[in-house]
């Protein structure tokens, strides 16, 4: 069996392959509720052979949507409304993971396809934006910073969204931290110039991340797998780097993450990145490398081949594809027929194309 193709189990929850839905955003809800279209959307890549399908970043208050048609989970109608999502993925096979957000300084938004840029205004849906700093994303609103009452509230937030999404049959849960959203926020010097205990030193600029890996362990308790998606680098001078990621993971790890879902950017503007095939994995590769922790790769993943490489090299546990995926909601069987794996994957309904495709 090729190494794509064989299971992955973390805290006892085994997924069948290694090839993963990455979380993408779908700017498709009201009011925070997924609606028909998540659940055909997310449903499919299950039967497409995934083993992992991470719904998209899903907010853990109101104020923390990157834009006013994100998805949350910050009631409880929003949970039930997530379980006929997640009862679709499990039936076909997968395991069904949610992202757990808070957009900081980057909510408030318009959707890519609203034909607008830049922050919504109140007077339109918008909303004040909450950061670490009183420091704006080039182009958006200016945030206010958050005291600790506020900081105390999100790290409830995050575990009150972790309960629901249990509850409502999510089996991971990821903690996004990365691509310039309020938990990258805090741990980059760059969009963090607090002086209190959670600005200055590394230590301090992690210290919201670790209360809320630790307040979702302690909410979900040990059955659970609790991924943290990071950005490796800022990819901007005198930002976070990959070594700093390297040292948070081994922290997070302590405070009860499994999995390390390593990715890069989005904090400021003008970062330096050239994307291309797999551009990003050499930093999951570094950090998998540096602490011996389990990590995910993603990045311009398009190929079967490709994909089980980057696991015969060592660089990654497993793979995330984003893009691949809504060009070919099939990719895992495509990519098992690649590597020249049997008919097991494949949905009894769709056995036909496989062996038609064979013949």
């Amino acid at each position: 069996m090729s190494l794509l193709f064989q299971p992955l189990a973390v805290r006892g929850v085994q997924m069948r392959n290694r090839l993963w839905v990455a979380p993408m955003c779908m700017y498709s809800s009201e009011e925070g509720m997924p609606n028909d279209w998540h659940h055909v959307h997310l449903a499919q890549f299950a039967s497409g052979g995934a083993g992992l399908v991470m719904a998209e970043a899903t907010a853990v208050t109101p104020e923390g949507r990157i834009s006013p048609r994100d998805v949350g989970i910050w009631n409880d109608a929003q949970a039930d409304a997530w379980a006929p999502v997640v009862a679709a993925i499990r039936a076909r096979g997968a395991v069904a993971g949610v992202q757990l957000a808070h957009a900081g300084r980057k909510a408030s938004t318009w959707w890519p396809f609203s034909g607008e840029r830049g922050s919504v205004p109140e007077a339109q849906g918008g909303w004040r934006t909450l950061a670490p700093s009183p420091i704006a994303y080039s182009g958006y609103a200016d945030p206010l910073p958050m005291d600790r009452a506020e900081i105390e509230r999100t790290v409830t937030a995050f575990a009150d969204a972790a309960r629901r999404a249990v509850g409502a049959g999510f089996q991971v849960l990821e903690i996004h931290a990365a691509h310039g959203y309020l938990l990258h926020e805090f741990l980059s010097p760059l969009s963090n110039t607090r002086d209190d205990e959670y600005g200055g030193t590394l230590g301090n600029r992690a210290r919201l991340l670790l209360r809320v890996v630790g307040a979702v362990r302690d909410a979900v308790g040990d059955g659970v797998p609790v991924f943290v998606r990071f950005s490796g680098t800022d990819a901007a001078e005198g930002g976070w780097g990959i070594e700093d990621t390297a040292t948070v993971a081994r922290w997070a790890a302590d405070a009860g993450a499994d999995l390390f879902d390593i990715s890069s950017g989005g904090l400021v503007a003008h970062q330096r990145i050239t994307a291309g095939p797999g551009y990003q994995v050499p930093l999951a590769a570094h950090v998998r490398r540096e602490t011996g922790l389990p990590v995910s790769a993603v990045g311009v993943i398009t190929e079967g081949a490709q994909a089980e490489q980057i696991l015969a090299d060592g660089d990654a546990d497993a793979v995330f594809a984003a893009r691949e995926w809504l060009r070919d909601p099939h990719f895992a069987l495509r990519a098992a027929a690649e590597l020249g794996e049997g008919l097991e994957l494949w949905p009894s309904q769709y056995e036909r194309a496989a062996r038609v495709r064979a013949s």
